[in-house]
């Protein structure tokens, strides 16, 4: 097992201590997840285990041998080679190896004698099993495997990487980083830019991966998951914890409460002892009051009382007050359809949104969840179906993506501005609830970086008094302080909300129903995100089980289907009739997918493709026709 060992490391930028008396270990056997408010030093933390910084003072060692793979925010690409090329480029050392062995098996074929012969076909060998080891012949299948997993379609796999967004180039430097099979993996934000089939995919991947990682993350989610051990940085010192993030927090706001209630029985007993000191020290008693003095100074000396407030305590206190709250249904959509360039993005979406309602929107980039939301709050036309909206609804509209000012107005004139009448005093007072104190009202919205950013937004759509938000992912920016106090003021809040999000831990705590749209189609789920996957795996693990039964029930000869035996319709026992009606929808409509498939040049083409999809269609036919004689049984018993 290799490690990372840093022992008293400190490091500060232009004077101000980023890092203080650091010592912690880092193993390839463990998953960590490293916590902490922005700005608070966790990527220099990494950059240190890395090497790219020397610590000012302190001493890191490393593992001898120890592979060490570093995802940074920003990646560095060659932008005229393709992104295939570029992701392929994390096997270069198995290329190297393969030419070693047909430069090997060439002097086999080359050599003088049998002695020669025989160290020739060691050594070739002995290059083959390293190749073997390193997953060379197996590159083309675990490139296609993590690139689709990450979400790259193939059309853009020869594209160059000049072309790709930021977003895309931060998902290919994560590709070639799990390609690379190093032994300990340094992450920095991995999930900043990957929807939530995505995120699972590295989910699985890590928990598979055989050395060990640590992860930068505001995906509360993830951190649940994945590690095993969580480090916190605050204000410049290192503290770890055992178990995953849930853990790590109930453990934290344990310690609080601790010593928020030590703090205030010493406050109140250094009050009394000074208040005796001061009354009793010209009198009767003053030999007895200089003592006490001494005692208290000593005590205080040594650091045995609690003084200071608890540590990384929540900064923020977002609020929704003063909402006009409603009754009845506040939204209603019926038949939405939208499409762009002839492809659509959903059809016949119907929706009922009712006051108190908090629907999550959720799934894969490009299914059309920002397009829906505009078109909810009338910033884009739907191209079928109607919106109809409460007269009374306020609504209040967060969108994802919106370019920073570049004005020189401050935080403070920008609330102000727009906000006159609550003067100044209530609007510092407000400014603190979201994080701006002090000077840092003064700050120009061009100075501010995308968290303070989203905050400030978040401000003026509270101001605004909404009884309808519309949040087009709100936690984007925030680090996990700020998302905590924003979920904290929408669990309190009394209107309704519609909240497109990839973050799983944000739809488990608010959400009570949840739209996932996916390409081509929608499906509605009663509860929260993780409710919604298990009700998915539990559909899966029955269709499968009754594909199964199935395929084992049918004659050799497949000259006539049999009909599905009971055994296989038994699978959908623990299903409603109304969710097996849903299940043959989709289906049905997997199956009308799947048909238009063969008339795709890169299938027809392709007669290992165009087989794959013809396993497919039979083993979805297959499903349907046990879902349509479970259907029909459980209608028999109504």
């Amino acid at each position: 097992m290799g490690s990372v060992h840093l022992q008293q490391v400190a490091h500060q930028y232009g004077g101000q201590i980023v890092l203080s008396d650091v010592t912690c270990e880092v193993r390839t056997g463990e998953i960590a997840g490293l916590v902490g408010p922005n700005g608070a030093g966790k990527t220099t933390l990494l950059r240190i285990i890395t090497g790219a910084i020397v610590p000012e003072t302190g001493r890191v060692s490393r593992s001898r041998g120890l592979r060490i793979g570093y995802l940074a925010q920003e990646p560095v690409f060659d932008a005229a080679r393709t992104l295939r090329d570029e992701v392929a480029s994390a096997f270069d050392h198995v290329h190297t190896l393969e030419k070693e062995l047909h430069d090997t098996a060439d002097a086999i074929a080359d050599a003088k004698n049998d002695e020669e012969r025989q160290g020739l076909m060691r050594a070739y060998d002995r290059l083959h099993a390293h190749i073997d080891a390193a997953g060379g012949y197996r590159q083309t299948e675990r490139i296609g495997e993590v690139l689709g997993g990450l979400g790259f379609s193939a059309v853009e796999l020869d594209l160059p990487i000049g072309v790709l967004s930021g977003g895309q180039k931060s998902r290919a430097a994560l590709a070639k980083l799990l390609l690379c099979d190093d032994d300990l993996l340094l992450l920095d934000e991995p999930t900043n830019h990957l929807d939530i089939d995505a995120v699972r995919f590295l989910e699985r991947f890590l928990a598979n991966h055989p050395g060990g990682a640590l992860i930068v993350s505001h995906d509360r989610y993830l951190l649940d998951r994945v590690t095993t051990r969580i480090i916190e940085i605050d204000r410049t010192k290192v503290r770890s914890f055992t178990g995953n993030y849930s853990r790590y927090s109930e453990t934290r706001d344990r310690e609080r409460l601790t010593h928020e209630r030590q703090r205030d029985k010493d406050a109140d007993f250094i009050r009394k002892e000074r208040s005796f000191i001061a009354q009793h020290m010209a009198g009767q008693r003053t030999r007895e009051a200089q003592g006490r003095r001494k005692r208290l100074e000593r005590r205080l000396a040594a650091g045995e009382f609690v003084l200071e407030a608890p540590r990384a305590a929540v900064a923020l206190q977002m609020a929704f007050d003063d909402v006009d709250r409603l009754d009845g249904t506040l939204i209603r959509a019926d038949g939405l359809s939208k499409g762009f360039g002839g492809a659509p993005l959903f059809d016949d979406l119907r929706l009922n949104i009712n006051a108190g309602d908090f629907l999550g929107i959720t799934g894969p980039n490009g299914t059309g969840k920002t397009t829906l939301l505009r078109i909810l709050g009338g910033e884009l036309p739907a191209d079928g179906g109607e919106c109809f909206f409460h007269t009374r609804a306020r609504i209040g509209y967060f969108a994802q993506e919106v370019t920073a000012p570049q004005d020189q107005q401050t935080v403070l004139d920008t609330v102000l501005r727009e906000h006159a009448g609550i003067g100044e005093q209530r609007c510092r007072d407000l400014l603190a609830r979201f994080g701006f104190r002090g000077d840092s009202v003064f700050k120009t919205r061009v100075q501010l970086s995308g968290g303070e950013h989203s905050r400030l937004r978040l401000l003026m759509l509270l101001l605004d008094a909404p009884n309808v938000l519309l949040l087009d992912e709100p936690t984007n920016h925030l680090d996990i302080t700020a998302r905590e106090a924003l979920e904290g003021a929408l669990t309190d809040y009394p209107g309704t909300v519609v909240a497109v999000s990839h973050d799983r831990y944000f739809l488990d705590r608010l959400v009570d129903q949840l739209l996932v749209l996916r390409p081509g189609r929608h499906e509605f789920h009663s509860g929260n995100y993780t409710s919604y996957i298990a009700a998915s795996e539990a559909e899966k693990a029955a269709a499968k089980e009754a594909r199964d039964v199935a395929t084992r029930s049918i004659e050799p000869s497949k000259q006539s289907a049999p009909a599905p035996s009971a055994r296989a319709t038994a699978a959908y026992d623990r299903l409603s009739i109304e969710e097996i009606e849903e299940m043959i929808s989709r289906s049905e409509s997997r199956i009308a997918e799947m048909n238009e498939r063969f008339g795709d040049a890169t299938v027809y083409r392709n007669s290992e493709a165009l087989n794959e999809l013809h396993a497919a269609l039979d083993a979805e036919r297959e499903t349907l026709r046990v879902l349509e004689a479970a259907w029909e049984e459980r209608a028999e018993l109504q």
